[in-house]
Formats: structure tokens, C-alpha cells, sequence
């Protein structure tokens, strides 16, 4: 009877050991989540320690509304000290620019920011530069590209040859000018030229603006070259070759930013998951990384296909 009564007390230990084994499991997962999680699910709610925020900023950049809201949420966290803008970037349409530029303007009113450029900071890309307080710059990175453009497809002689033909009605002689479906007249042509040239002026008195330069006066800004690090930096277009170290000692030097604080990355919110889909997507994203990174060449390539209205971006091609 005694033995039966400690088998059945040892296995009542065994289930009770079990049971907090795996609450302690459980509860390293949390905490090593919370400890990786540095992002702005933490760090927006004020309960992570002071940092300076990094944000990335690549790929093609549009009028990303969570981009824009990340920007405000950053200026709002009484834990961020300072942000440094990860650049790396052909540019993409001049309104998404110029949105950033705005959110990047009223975060500066509170909080000190600096880019730090990578392999790319060209058209759009330098627009988001421009707002920040200093631009620092690898010696190769290529930069500039000042400048607008408005392309649209003429496939009016493909569609002659398919025999295929468009009826429209319009209300004006302008309306949907430029048109893919038909050749471009001389006043369709001179009003996409005029809108073009009203962006670059914006453009150009910007970098004017922001550089305390007359970009009249730097060899070829108004042609829309670009530069590389060491000729950007000649021309006064950026202020350092550098990265992120660099930028952290301005910071600490200029800004009286407190030395020893981590750089931590903020993201833009994504939908739903909150700490445990960030968790458990992480893992995914782990072991399926290559193909993520097919799909996010794929994405990106998407994503320039449907790239509208007047565009500030450069490409080897030409653009």
C-alpha cells in the first residue's frame, strides 16, 4: 500500500515538474521576444529605454501613409533621443518625396536626425536627405540626380497593327493627355514639359534651400547628374563621408546626445499579430528567407510598374 501511494505521489511530482517546465519555456520565449522586439511596439509606448531610433529607408519610395505615421510616432516617444534615417534608395515618385521631407521636417522640430546614406540616396532619396539635419555619405555612394521626369507608353502602332482601336468621348482637348493610345500632340507634350519643370524648380530651390547653395553654381546639378560620396561632399550637397558611427559621434558632439545609447530599428506597423505574430513570423522569415527575398525583388519590381505621376527617380537605364 506504501509503494502504491509513492509511484502515485512520484508521478503527481513528475506531472507538477512538466507543468513548470514548460511555463518556464513559455515565458523565455516572451521575454527573449520582448528583448528582440526593440521596435516601436516597445519603444512607442514609452516602457523601452532611451535610444536613438534608426529607420530604414529603401526600395522605391512612394506616399506610404505607415511610413508617414511611423515618422509622427517617433517625434511623439519620449524614449527616442535622436534618429538616423537608414537611406538606400533610387528614389521613387516626387509626391512620396515630398511627403517624407514634410514628416521629416516636424520630427526634426523635436527630436535631432541624421541620414546615413548607402549604396543609393539619388532624386526622391536625396529629397528625404535634405530634410534632416546632416547627411553623411560613404565615398562611392551615388547621389544627386536632382530632378523630375514623366514618361508614358506610346502604343498606338502596336494596336494599329492588332487591328484594335479606342472610341472616347472627352469633355476637354486635354482630358487624359498623355494618352498611351495615341501619338502625344504638341500641346499635350507642352503641358507634361511645363509640369515637369514646375517639380524641378521645386526640386532645385530645395536643394538650394536646405544646402545654402546656388545649385546654378554646381556643375551639372541642374541636368540631373549624379555624384558620387567624395564629389557630393566637394560640392557641399552632403556634409560627411561616414556611417553610423560616424553619426552617432555628432550626435553625442553636436547634439548633446547622451553617449552609450543602442540604435534601435523602427519599423512600420504591420497588421495584426501584435508580439507573438511579430515572434512567430520572425521564425518563418528565418527559414524561408530566400524565398522572401524573391519575393521582395519581385515586390519591388511590382511596385515600380505601378509607379504614376511626376517621378523623381534615377536607374542606370537613363531615368
Amino acid at each position: 500500500m506504501i509503494e502504491a501511494e509513492t509511484v502515485i505521489e512520484r508521478r503527481r511530482l513528475r506531472r507538477r515538474l512538466t507543468a513548470w517546465r514548460l511555463a518556464a519555456i513559455v515565458l523565455a520565449v516572451f521575454v527573449i521576444a520582448l528583448v528582440m522586439a526593440g521596435d516601436q511596439r516597445l519603444a512607442g509606448s514609452g516602457s523601452f529605454l532611451p535610444h536613438i531610433a534608426r529607420i530604414s529607408v529603401s526600395g522605391l519610395i512612394t506616399d506610404d501613409q505607415k511610413m508617414l505615421e511611423l515618422l509622427d510616432k517617433v517625434g511623439k516617444s519620449s524614449q527616442v533621443r535622436a534618429v538616423i534615417l537608414d537611406i538606400n534608395s533610387p528614389g521613387g515618385t516626387t509626391t512620396g518625396g515630398e511627403a517624407m521631407y514634410d514628416a521629416i521636417r516636424r520630427l526634426g522640430g523635436k527630436k535631432p536626425v541624421v541620414a546615413v546614406c548607402g549604396t543609393l540616396a539619388t532624386s526622391a532619396a536625396y529629397i528625404v536627405a535634405l530634410a534632416t539635419d546632416r547627411i553623411f555619405v560613404y565615398g562611392n555612394t551615388i547621389t544627386g540626380s536632382v530632378g523630375v521626369i514623366f514618361q508614358w507608353a506610346d502604343v498606338s502602332e502596336l494596336m494599329r497593327t492588332l487591328g484594335v482601336k479606342v472610341e472616347e468621348v472627352k469633355s476637354g482637348p486635354l482630358k487624359a493627355v498623355p494618352n498611351p493610345f495615341e501619338p502625344t500632340d504638341e500641346k499635350g507634350r507642352a503641358l507634361a514639359a511645363e509640369m515637369v519643370q514646375e517639380a524641378k524648380v521645386w526640386f532645385v530651390d530645395l536643394v538650394g534651400k536646405r544646402r545654402n547653395l546656388e545649385p546654378a553654381a554646381v556643375p551639372g546639378l541642374t541636368d540631373g547628374r549624379v555624384y558620387s560620396g567624395r564629389q557630393a561632399l566637394a560640392l557641399k550637397l552632403v556634409d560627411e563621408i561616414g556611417d553610423e558611427r560616424a553619426a552617432k559621434r555628432w550626435l553625442q558632439e553636436k547634439r548633446d546626445v547622451a553617449t552609450g545609447l543602442s540604435v534601435v530599428e523602427w519599423k512600420p506597423r504591420t497588421e495584426g499579430g501584435g508580439i507573438f505574430g511579430w515572434l512567430f513570423g520572425s521564425i518563418a522569415s528565418s527559414l524561408g528567407s530566400s524565398a522572401g527575398n524573391f519575393a521582395s525583388l519581385f515586390g519591388q519590381v511590382s511596385e515600380g510598374l505601378r509607379l504614376d505621376g511626376l517621378v523623381s527617380l534615377w536607374h542606370p537605364a537613363g531615368s
